[in-house]
């Protein structure tokens, strides 16, 4: 699904630059946003069609912030995954129970990503 906008929400400089340029590399337009009020300005001018969300943003965390994205009116039909590296028991429900369309654990399979990307956008969960 080349040419589709995609936020990523990373706090990580050194994730950022790699997750940005494998979705780049495959036709993404990528955006990004290194905390949650920087996510929302951006918001604010374009809406993405997903958001890749670390969890683990200074501030308000990714939790809040999909919470928030999703109660929205514009932008709740915007596709939210958790990206983190706390896969613990219990978490992908409470991604889930936040509103994330879907959840992947770090480290990312960068090989992997475009297709699960894809998958995502296809509504294939």
């Amino acid at each position: 699904m080349a040419g589709e906008r995609i936020l990523l929400v990373e706090d990580n400089p050194a994730n950022m630059k790699l997750l940005s340029f494998v979705l780049a590399s495959h036709g993404y337009d990528v955006r990004k946003a290194a905390n949650a009020e920087a996510a929302l300005a951006a918001l604010a001018h374009e809406l993405p069609r997903m958001i890749l969300m670390d969890l683990q943003l200074p501030g308000m965390d990714g939790l809040a912030l999909t919470r928030q994205i999703k109660s929205g009116a514009r932008t709740r039909d915007i596709i939210v995954v958790a990206v983190t590296a706390y896969a613990m028991k219990g978490d992908e429900q409470r991604v889930r129970e936040a509103g994330c369309d879907g959840y992947i654990a770090k480290p990312i399979d960068t090989r992997g990503l475009p297709a699960l990307v894809a998958r995502y956008l296809n509504g294939q969960q």
